[in-house]
């Protein structure tokens, strides 16, 4: 999820039962609820650091534990320093009172927590174990920014300002939304993997003859690399969210050889006729190769390409040779190509793109993300 997002739902959590901590716990939440992004320092290395380190280390189990104690202890010691300096170290019996490191530390850790669990469930996923393993995780229900969610939020806090008897209430009120806005995107979610075959017309067989049934992904899986076989097979069916609505999809089929795209709303009163009604959806499919070759094992072996295929779900590779005998290997994410953000074609395609040139010797002679 997006930072403002995180705020006002930290802003959202001090008006529940964890703002009784005492003074300060406002301040906790608000700043556990976006702590585990300070991984954004890495962008001092360059993008490929940060989609190296981005939602790694902050956002696993020592993250969650070590960013809620840090955050504790940076409230606590501030909030002693301004007794002490105020003189006030006998507060008045009226004032908030000053709760203890330990109270603190358990709302600032809950509150990282959720900043993980928020990320968890969009498209762009999260490594929830990292550091322990570098796999991505992601329920693939919720955009990188959810319109309704902000609104919610935003409405819910602006009313708890008109009315401060009532605070406690509207943050309820707000939370059980979030949470039905959460559970229609599930059931959304669903019926877009069932519609899938409406989609695609006739599929390959499934590559592994036992596929998954989860209702959490993951990636990178092992042997994925492998897309060289001789034979076509569906490796596995994706719904990602669209930023608008909830009822409208991006459904993915990962090949072997590469992906079909289709953009699905299921609520389109077609998908609720009879399967033999002559509607051929699977001719407006975009269709994105997986052109592995030498050179593309090449590109792969580079840190960029390395880094950028430990991020990338789903990888499509193109592969250009120049006459002077150049190969130019360019992978994009297709979770992020046009149609995921209103109005803009892949925006941010400096992280969700990688470009590796290679030279007739084998050497590499560039690699960088972007177009």
């Amino acid at each position: 999820m997006d930072n403002l997002t995180h705020t006002l739902f930290g802003l959202t959590l001090a008006r529940t039962p964890l703002g009784r901590a005492g003074r300060g716990a406002t301040a906790t939440l608000v700043i556990a609820s976006n702590v585990p992004d300070v991984d954004i320092l890495s962008t001092a290395g360059g993008g490929v650091s940060y989609l190296q380190w981005h939602r790694g280390p902050t956002h696993g189990p020592l993250g969650v534990v070590g960013l809620g104690l840090a955050t504790a202890a940076a409230v606590w010691a501030v909030g002693r320093l301004w007794d002490r300096r105020a003189g006030r170290d006998d507060v008045d019996a009226r004032a908030a009172p000053a709760p203890a490191f330990s109270t603190l530390a358990i709302v600032a850790t809950l509150g990282v927590l959720f900043h993980v669990l928020m990320d968890f469930p969009t498209s762009y996923g999260t490594r929830l174990l990292s550091p322990f393993s570098w796999r991505w995780y992601a329920a693939d229900v919720m955009p990188i920014v959810d319109v309704y969610l902000l609104i919610a939020l935003a409405v819910g806090l602006a009313f708890g300002e008109i009315s401060r008897t009532s605070r406690r209430r509207v943050a309820a009120i707000v939370l059980t939304l979030m949470a039905a806005n959460y559970g229609l995107r599930v059931v959304a979610h669903r019926q877009a993997l069932a519609l899938a075959p409406r989609l695609f017309g006739p599929l390959p067989p499934p590559c592994n003859p036992q596929p998954r049934r989860s209702i959490v992904d993951a990636w990178p899986r092992d042997g994925e690399s492998d897309v060289s076989a001789g034979t076509t097979c569906l490796v596995e069916i994706a719904a990602m969210p669209t930023f608008l609505s909830p009822f409208r999809w991006r459904v993915i089929a990962d090949l072997s050889n590469g992906f079909e795209l289709h953009d699905l709303d299921v609520l389109d009163a077609r998908f609720r006729r009879d399967a033999t009604n002559g509607d051929v959806f699977w001719r407006r499919s975009a269709r994105y190769p997986k052109q592995w070759m030498a050179a593309t094992l090449t590109a792969a072996a580079t840190r960029t390409g390395g880094v950028f295929l430990g991020f990338s779900r789903f990888p499509a590779v193109r592969t250009f040779t120049d006459p002077g005998g150049v190969t130019t290997v360019r992978w994009n994410d297709v979770r992020f190509v046009a149609g995921v953000w209103p109005g803009d074609v892949q925006r941010r395609a400096d992280l969700f793109s990688a470009l590796v040139r290679v030279g007739p010797d084998g050497r590499v002679i560039e690699e960088r993300l972007g177009r």
